[in-house]
């Protein structure tokens, strides 16, 4: 006979369940389980199954549910498995050898297991541990509180063996089982920042850098969101290590090398992995980037130490790789032929075939600005050409989030300086406190470097222009919404101007997203899901999103549903990627005139207007119109596809109609 806790709360005898009844007498199970063998009072249970006021027989019902309960568990042989429901006055009491409770098997095991001392031996134990869990803590009782503080508290301790079971694979040098033990957890916890710290070194530690880099970012930006607070210590430790490039992660050892080495390499408390700390002893002594400059305190490697074993130890150690903060490459990327072209051209021009660079281009460096609506891709090209052309930029590629068109606050340029000058090799305790004098270092340490520099989502050209490197032989990509003419005026940034996708460039996105098969059963269908999603890759991705959660709908099916422009924008979301997002996020950053011409244009009739028909929508003066019009048409809110002629897309006109009815509901309550 076995008592079940780690999931939903039942008893097992044998291969079969016993039928408990009702939600309350489960629950009645379940708190004298939490206590076993010791005396539960009626008033606690009474508490427990009645969050309100109690009805005036609860007594009569917990008697009840007591006495149904010993029946059952008579019928089923309790007695000959030591376990008898009991009445002590007004408390009942659950006898029974605590090893038939999951829970308290759970707990024991948990104990036993040594990761820092025995990690063989507790990857075994902890994985018994984890495996009696059957889904959420005492699933099927009420809910109060008592029983949600109870399932938080084992909630907690399956947690503590997860991060066990991570300590243990890295005492061994297992980072990939590490990984795979705590990306669920971290999934289901995306608060629990020492659970993400440690996924974040463990994808470090074999090789996924820019996926250790992306976690750091997301939990940041949820702790920002959710309770407005930035990272704690911990978190702040893992990311700068993982910054300052330290060269354990090139090689972690192979699996099955125990020691307290492998052991500090994974779990060194923050102290260790400090900004600043100094490497222990010179066998870890650490040589520059091939190239780079060694004033103003430039050191890499400055973070943990290798872990290698003494015997192993070689007599000198390897360059330290340049810095690689791109994230991965964007999953199902194509076409943009012209626009990757054109990147080349402007970014690499010796690389080019044919001849010098031309006409008022350096040779080499420079800005290159990539612009479009919300959704159309800049990220992903930017980042699918900097991973292109890796081999041009031995030095290492940057990158930041400058979060301008994201929802929440910019990224301040001071913010950026200090990530950048970690990743380059200088120790925290060396970075300037003033943004003026971190730039300058930032410059001085780049200046001879062949160097990617990729900020993507600026706002403005004066978040910009702090973090541009200024080295002949550095490359920087802008993205924005923004054109960004300031840029183009003082750095001379050469523009891209991305555009949605044509149709056979649409399709074939949907057929890379969906399959090549699913689109040829319905190609009419496939072309008409492309127009309705205005062509915007963002779009197209969600809607393959629907159609990947339906593997039964055709593809005209979706197109159907998409036709119903009160639906459309709740059809192209996926979580938090959707459209309606990522359009948000663009009108939040409108003065209120603007968001007012907005909503008039969205709720007129026709896509394309001049000033004066805007000015008779939004009853104003034609000359305020025409400044909020360009200043909408410079975050690609509408795009002027002739001089006074202004077009809005299908989506953002659907978004600003929905925008003005919640404005309208709004100011009539």
């Amino acid at each position: 006979m076995h008592f079940c806790l780690l999931g939903t709360v039942a008893v097992t005898t044998g291969s079969e369940e016993l039928v408990l009844g009702p939600v309350k007498r489960r629950s009645v199970l379940a708190m004298l389980l939490l206590r076993p063998n010791s005396a539960v009072p009626v008033e606690q249970l009474i508490s427990c199954l009645w969050e309100e006021e109690p009805p005036a027989h609860a007594r009569t019902v917990i008697q009840g549910h007591v006495s149904r309960l010993r029946a059952t568990l008579a019928e089923a042989g309790a007695d000959a498995h030591g376990v008898e429901l009991t009445t002590h006055g007004s408390a009942y009491q659950l006898r029974l050898p605590e090893q038939l409770v999951d829970a308290q098997r759970f707990s024991e095991l948990l104990y036993r297991a040594r990761p820092e001392a025995a990690p063989d031996e507790a990857v075994g134990l902890l994985r018994q541990a984890l495996d009696l869990w059957r889904g959420p803590a005492l699933t099927g009782t009420v809910a109060s509180p008592p029983f949600a503080a109870a399932a938080h508290a084992l909630e907690e301790r399956r947690l503590a063996a997860v991060e066990a079971l991570a300590r243990a694979h890295g005492m061994l040098g297992q980072y990939e089982k590490a990984a795979d033990a705590l990306h669920p957890a971290a999934v289901a916890n995306p608060l629990r920042e020492g659970l993400i710290a440690d996924l974040m070194l463990a994808l470090y530690r074999i090789g996924r850098q820019s996926d250790a880099i992306a976690w750091y970012h997301r939990t940041r930006q949820l702790l920002d969101d959710d309770l407005g607070v930035d990272p704690g210590e911990r978190l702040r430790a893992a990311y700068e290590e993982i910054l300052r490039a330290a060269p354990a992660a090139a090689a972690p050892r192979a699996a099955g090398t125990a020691g307290r080495n492998a052991h500090q390499e994974f779990t060194e408390s923050p102290d260790r992995g400090r900004p600043g700390a100094p490497a222990q002893g010179p066998a870890h002594a650490q040589a520059p980037v091939q190239g780079g400059p060694q004033a103003h305190g430039e050191t890499h490697g400055q973070g943990r130490p290798a872990a290698v074993p003494p015997q192993a130890a070689p007599q000198a150690a390897a360059p330290v790789p340049g810095p690689q903060l791109l994230p991965r490459p964007p999953a199902g990327f194509l076409g943009r032929d012209r626009e990757l072209a054109v990147l080349t051209r402007l970014t690499l021009p010796a690389a080019e075939p044919g001849g010098p660079a031309p006409a008022g281009l350096p040779p080499e460096g420079g800005v290159t600005l990539v612009t479009g609506p919300a959704g159309v891709g800049k990220t992903g090209l930017a980042v699918h050409w900097g991973h292109a052309h890796a081999a041009a930029f031995p030095d290492g590629r940057l990158f930041a989030d400058l979060r301008g068109f994201s929802g929440g606050e910019e990224v301040a340029p001071a913010e950026v300086l200090r990530e950048f000058l970690l990743a380059l090799g200088t120790p925290a305790d060396r970075i300037p406190p003033s943004p003026e004098a971190a730039g300058a270092l930032y410059r001085s340490l780049v200046a001879d470097r062949r160097l990617l520099v990729v900020l993507d989502n600026a706002r403005s050209s004066a978040q910009v222009r702090p973090l541009l490197p200024g080295g002949p032989r550095c490359a920087t990509l802008v993205t924005s919404r923004s054109r960004l003419d300031g840029l183009i005026a003082t750095d001379a940034a050469r523009p891209v101007r991305l555009h949605a996708l044509g149709p056979e460039d649409g399709v074939a996105l949907l057929g890379a997203l969906l399959g090549p098969e699913r689109v040829a059963e319905d190609p009419e269908a496939a072309h008409e899901l492309v127009a309705l999603c205005d062509g915007l890759p963002l779009a197209l991705r969600a809607a393959s999103a629907q159609l990947l959660a339906r593997p039964r709908w055709r593809l005209a099916r979706l197109a159907t549903a998409l036709r119903d422009e009160r639906r459309r924008l709740t059809l192209l979301s996926a979580e938090d990627a959707g459209v309606a997002a990522a359009l948000r996020n663009s009108v939040t950053r409108l003065s209120a005139d603007d968001a007012r011409l907005l909503r008039a244009l969205g709720t007129g009739f026709a896509r394309e207007v001049n000033t004066a028909e805007a000015a008779a929508l939004a009853g104003a003066d034609p000359e305020l119109i025409q400044d909020g019009l360009e200043r909408l048409a410079e975050v690609h809110l509408l795009d002027e596809e002739a001089t006074n002629r202004y077009v809005m897309s299908d989506l953002v006109k659907l978004f600003a109609q929905d925008s003005g009815d919640g404005k309208d509901r709004q100011e009539g309550r």
